[in-house]
């Protein structure tokens, strides 16, 4: 039986529709030969050096995403992959789908799902893993580049280097072997010396259900 494959999936739990491309990951698991390794990028991290070019609403939003990105990044220095993932889906369902907004809140709720330490929920408060979120952000940056947002996945190039790309971007999050078939195509573009970009216009918000 040949290893499973790894994809590297890089969220921030603020981003609605890096919330629906994780659903989407999920499901490519169950159909797919692949384990998707999460890891930590910053909305806050990768628009701090340009606030005055952002809309009020959203330069006011930055600051409060970075409690739970602290707190997911001590979660991956300490625990394993698979209780990163768990956290993710418990800070997500709380955000996005109970449309919780207040990280004194969410963040606690997120934690006692997952069956981890409460005292966790303090580390969103501090800087203390600042260096490690903004290390994780990078090494995901670093392979897509910096026009893009989040979530970013990065996978196995044919001639073994990892190749990145943000997205896909989609609504609602395929199921089944439609997800398969998503994953089959983006495996394809990746793989594709020169392939960059295939964008249209979104008439659909995230599609939760």
């Amino acid at each position: 039986m040949s290893e499973k494959k790894i994809a590297d999936f890089w969220f921030d739990p603020a981003c609605p529709w890096a919330w629906m491309t994780s659903r989407w990951a999920l499901e490519v698991e169950k159909v797919r030969d692949v384990t998707f390794r999460w890891n930590v990028m910053s909305l806050w991290v990768l628009n701090r050096d340009k606030l005055d070019e952002l809309p009020d609403s959203y330069r006011e939003l930055l600051p409060r995403t970075k409690p739970a990105v602290r707190v997911c990044t001590a979660v991956a220095h300490k625990y394993d992959n698979e209780t990163l993932g768990a956290l993710y889906t418990a800070l997500g369902t709380e955000i996005h789908i109970k449309q919780n907004k207040d990280s004194a809140s969410y963040i606690p709720a997120a934690l006692a799902q997952v069956g981890l330490p409460a005292e966790l929920a303090t580390v969103g408060d501090t800087d203390s893993y600042d260096e490690a979120l903004v290390s994780s952000h990078n090494r995901g940056i670093d392979l897509v580049g910096q026009d893009v947002g989040t979530p970013v996945i990065a996978v196995d190039g044919p001639d073994g280097d990892q190749v990145a790309f943000f997205g896909p971007v989609v609504t609602p999050a395929p199921k089944g072997e439609a997800a398969g078939r998503l994953w089959d195509g983006t495996i394809l573009v990746a793989a594709t010396p020169g392939f960059y970009e295939i964008k249209r216009t979104r008439h659909l918000g995230p599609i939760f259900d």
